[in-house]
């Protein structure tokens, strides 16, 4: 039997911010533009017929947290790694990447809040609410980012005191400078969810209790932030 394996560049490049916000029928919320956070990387989900993707239903967009935002090149700025993780970034690639694997690869060097910030389209039955949206968020980021902190059992495991509507409380909400009602999930012990109900989609965020302190809370349409290139 004979294996055949995809060379790097035989890979395509992800999809630019810019093209993902263009394909979204709505538009695509990130955190307002501060130092301690960059957007890193844009992710999405859809609906599919036939095994061809027909219609995005979310975009999660993931950021690189900077301790010292002004000095990129800080050592403070540096994830906490295992040392064979670390070793295995700071040695050359066994083989040659294309530029955009290169520049993921550097920055897995750095802290990052994952698929921190989401917009979904909600389905239109109306059975997805902001509730329903905020507490599978929660929860998702959770179980991917401190599985082994919480799960239990075996591959995928089961959360540990997962996040539900009943720990769901009201709160104000600033998107485009503007303070809205919406809602938030304080009783997790590794993580913080806010979201807010817009006209036409939900947005919600889940920031690690641990940058809490150093993030701005605030939203702003990505059609005006830098990042949309």
């Amino acid at each position: 039997m004979y294996f055949s394996e995809r060379a790097p560049e035989d890979f395509p490049a992800p999809p630019t911010m810019a093209k993902v916000v263009a394909e979204f029928r709505v538009p695509v919320m990130s955190f307002v533009s501060q130092p301690a956070v960059e957007v890193r990387s844009v992710s999405t989900t859809g609906s599919s017929m036939n095994g061809e993707p027909t219609l995005l239903t979310s975009v999660s967009l993931s950021y690189t947290f900077w301790q010292v935002p002004g000095d990129h090149e800080d050592p403070v700025n540096l994830a906490d790694l295992a040392p064979v993780d670390r070793a295995a970034l700071e040695a050359p690639p066994i083989r040659p990447l294309p530029d955009w694997m290169m520049e993921q690869r550097e920055l897995m060097r750095y802290p990052m809040l994952w698929e921190a910030v989401m917009t979904t389209r909600p389905s239109d039955d109306g059975s997805q609410t902001l509730e329903s949206t905020l507490v599978d968020h929660l929860n998702y980021i959770v179980m991917n980012t401190f599985r082994e902190q919480r799960t239990v059992g075996g591959f995928p495991g089961d959360l540990d005191s997962p996040a539900t509507k009943k720990h769901i409380e009201q709160t104000s909400v600033r998107v485009d400078g503007v303070d809205l009602p919406g809602m938030h999930l304080d009783t997790d012990p590794h993580v913080y969810g806010v979201g807010v109900a817009l006209s036409d989609r939900i947005l919600t965020a889940v920031i690690a209790r641990d940058h809490l302190a150093d993030i701005t809370i605030a939203f702003e349409t990505l059609a005006s932030h830098p990042a949309v290139v």
